[in-house]
This record gives structure tokens, sequence and C-alpha cells, in this order.
């Protein structure tokens, strides 16, 4: 692999800015869906449906269309309201599809100066497609690059695969293209070090066990169990920040928590960040540069 194997208790102990204890990152993954692909073969969007009977690429599925579509048309707006009402900021993951056609929800994210981050071209095309030609996955990237820059005014510096989804040539391709972070590898609560032909990449971690596919679908918890976790994993990782620093990310997609019954599940857990006061609520470009100050 392209990183040191290196357990948290041989480390030495990082500081957060300011003497906090945890670093959280509330990330909401803006993607777009083509509602066809042109294949006969299974059509896998890029995350669970919720009908699991798979269709050809080239025949519309339209309650599981409409159904992620639904984040885009509402859920997203109500997410929105309810973290602004807590002073809370999103990291926005963005598909490049949906900043060319749903360019109201990352205007939204530019006015208030969010931070977004490359997410892929479209959620269903994943570079694991091209796991064996590395030109395509380079095109792919290279064009999800120049939509970012056009939307955004400015270059990306951060990457978040769809799906999670990436080769062993996606960080080289990344250190090439001039990139500062990486989010695909979820194997730790600190930052580290990807060390690539191309140069370096802090890799910030994404997580997929508190993220809302896995505690709302593929283990059906309930809106106050969902909230339950979300404080238990935020309250050991602050008492253990207080030894060295650590990094909570939630990862959230609109279709999945945008819905009006899982609005007191944030307001609960948002509640309990706000009696806390030793939290950086921050942005996965600031921890890139932080990290590397610390190393």
């Amino acid at each position: 692999m392209n990183y040191a194997w290196s357990p948290i208790v041989n480390r030495k102990p990082l500081a957060l800015p300011d003497g906090k204890k945890l670093a959280l990152i509330i990330t909401m993954n803006c993607e777009y869906w083509d509602l066809t692909k042109d294949t006969t073969q299974n059509y896998y969007a890029g995350g669970p449906p919720m009908l699991p009977d798979p269709l050809p690429g080239n025949v519309a599925d339209f309650p599981n269309f409409t159904w992620r579509e639904y984040g885009q048309r509402v859920g997203v707006w109500r997410l929105f309201d309810v973290f602004e009402s807590f002073k809370m900021p999103f990291s926005i993951t963005m598909n490049a599809k949906t900043g060319l056609e749903r360019p109201e929800i990352i205007q939204y994210a530019k006015d208030r100066h969010w931070e977004v981050v490359a997410h892929n071209y479209e959620q269903g095309e994943l570079l694991t497609n091209y796991t064996f030609d590395i030109e395509r996955e380079r095109e792919l990237i290279r064009n999800t690059l120049a939509v970012y820059e056009k939307v955004m005014g400015k270059k990306a510096k951060g990457w978040l695969s769809s799906s999670l989804r990436s080769t062993p040539n996606t960080p080289t391709i990344l250190a090439e293209e001039g990139l500062l972070f990486f989010c695909d590898y979820m194997n730790d609560d600190q930052p580290y070090m990807i060390n690539t032909p191309a140069g370096p990449l802090v890799n910030v971690p994404y997580s997929i066990e508190i993220n809302d596919f896995t505690f709302f679908h593929r283990r059906a918890m309930s809106t106050w169990d969902a909230a339950r976790m979300l404080k238990d994993q935020f309250d050991q990782l602050y008492l253990e920040g207080a030894q060295s620093a650590r990094l909570m990310n939630i990862g959230l997609h609109p279709h999945i928590s945008g819905h009006p019954h899982r609005m007191p599940c944030f307001r609960e857990f948002l509640t309990h960040v706000g009696q806390h006061p030793d939290v950086w609520i921050t942005t996965r470009e600031e921890v890139a540069h932080w990290y590397l100050q610390q190393i």
C-alpha cells in the first residue's frame, strides 16, 4: 500500500488549534444520477437502492431515481435549514454533474463559503470501472476537475470517490493534478500521509460507519437510536482527544437524511455538540493544512 502501517498507540500526540480536543466535519454528499445508462448490465448507482431488485442500465428505474431526486428537490434544503439553525456548516461533496445540473445547491454552498470537495463526474460512474485502464481513469478525473473549476471558479483541493471506490492509481493521478487531500481510506481517526510517485497527499478519512446509509438503511436504526449512536461516537472521540487529537466525520445524503422524521436525530446531536466547547468545527482542507504542520 502507499501509506505506512502505524498503530495509533505508537504515534506522537497531535494537538488541534486552540487546545481543541476533537475536529468535527459534517459531510453533505450532493450527488447526481443519470436516469439511464447505455448498457444492458445492472446499473449500480454508487449507493444502495431503496427497491433492491436491479434493472438494466438502459431501463429507467423511476422508484429509485425519484427517491434519490427527492434529496435534491426537498431533502437537502431541509437539512440546510436545520443545520444552519445551529450555525453548523457542511463540507459539501459534489459530483461534477451536480454542479452542472443542480446549480442551485452548489450556489447555496458557495454563498456561505462552505467547503466543496470534488466527488467524481456522475455518482454511478465508478473509478473501479477503469482499474485496468489508467488513461480512462485519468480522463474521468480530469473532466471532473475541469467542471469543478468552471463551477467553483477555483481549482479543487481534495477528492472523494463515488461510493469510495477508487483504484490503486487514483492517489497518484490526484497528486499529478496538484490536489492536497484524499478521503477514500477510512482506516483511522486521524489524518495521515499517502505517498505517491507524483508526491504526497493527506488522507482525511471519510466514514462508512458514521454514515446515514449505514445507520438508517443497512442497520435500520430508528431516529433515536441514530442520535444515541452519534452522541456515543462523539463522546468517546472527545474523551480520547484529550490525549491526542481525533477526527469525527459524519457522512449524510439528502435522499436518506432529508426526510422530516429524521430531523429530531440531528437536532438532538447538534444540541449535544453545542454543549462541548473544545470542538473544532472545520473542513477537510483546514485539517490537511493543520496536519502538514504537525509532521
